[in-house]
């Protein structure tokens, strides 16, 4: 296995009179940032736990939906010296990455939600940064490739990845889902910068969805989903006031059958915090797990 390599982007020269040109400034889409996305099975959640709480939790989750792990290490994953337990963990869902942390957590880690993989770092970089993000950790090696964090308007922080060595992952079960809350403020310029730098499409945009979907029935919100390369990621545009769990799940794992994954969440030592109930298409719950994780669980119902 090698690296994946670099990017190349190149560009014909055309000559066009002063009128051809006026008439395909507006005819031409605009360039899009380059394909940087490796795919949705080499994308993690991250979550941190305590490091006397990292086996259980990863027993936990791995009793609920299945899968296996990496071999478990201590490394150094941030660009100062820290010390973290550090496991991969590979669900038919989706997967996660999981640091347990021996020393204080160097700032910003810990903020970030999602890790992607992508073909060049230095690509990706320069297309994050065009398409409005903010790099507010810049590239640094880790023991196995390179990584940075950037953040996107709202306040959206996301980590970067590229391996030295590719991995090599089969196809998931089912998607996850990333999931965003951002403030009206925020949303439409969240939106349309993520979407630029991913390739995304916008798969649905309810501005009048129900707000079970956030532990609010009588009111609704604004619900945006956009699938890429790198997988889904739904945007739930509100105000803010939120009921607990609501905002506190990072990602959205899709199961065949929701009442019999809550029974083996349970019985493995998670918690449902919310739910279940039925909303936008789908039987839905919020679950915590052991060691603080707290992750949205739903089964598609008929469209």
């Amino acid at each position: 296995m090698r690296p994946i390599g670099t990017l190349v982007v190149t560009a014909s020269l055309i000559c066009l009179t002063a009128i051809d040109a006026a008439v395909l400034t507006s005819a031409v889409a605009q360039p899009t940032e380059p394909h940087v996305a490796v795919g949705p099975q080499y994308d993690s959640t991250h979550v941190y736990v305590a490091p006397e709480d990292f086996d259980r939790f990863v027993s936990s989750f791995i009793a609920t939906f299945g899968g296996t792990t990496s071999h478990q290490g201590v490394v150094t994953v941030t660009p100062t010296p820290s010390s973290t337990l550090s496991q991969i963990v590979l669900t038919p869902v989706g997967i996660l990455s999981v640091f347990g942390y021996k020393t204080p957590i160097p700032y910003p880690f810990g903020q970030e939600r999602t890790g992607y993989l992508v073909t060049d770092m230095d690509t990706a970089i320069r297309a994050a940064r065009s398409s409005g993000a903010s790099i507010i950790v810049a590239p640094f090696d880790d023991p196995i490739g390179r990584d940075a964090i950037i953040q996107w308007p709202g306040g959206v922080n996301m980590q970067l990845y590229w391996h030295t060595i590719l991995p090599s992952y089969g196809s998931l079960q089912s998607v996850p889902e990333n999931r965003v809350y951002v403030s009206p403020d925020d949303a439409d310029e969240f939106i349309r910068r993520f979407a630029a730098f991913a390739q995304a499409k916008t798969v649905s945009d309810d501005r009048r969805a129900s707000g079970v979907g956030i532990g609010r029935p009588q009111d609704v919100y604004r619900c945006v989903h956009l699938e890429s390369s790198f997988g889904k990621l739904t945007v739930l545009v509100t105000d803010g006031h939120l009921p607990y769990p609501y905002g506190h799940e990072l990602t959205g794992y899709e199961v065949e059958k929701l009442s019999e994954t809550l029974v083996k969440a349970k019985a493995a030592g998670a918690t449902v915090l919310a739910g279940p109930s039925s909303v936008d298409h789908r039987d839905t719950a919020i679950v915590e797990f052991p060691g603080g994780y707290v992750a949205e669980i739903h089964a598609l119902g008929p469209k």
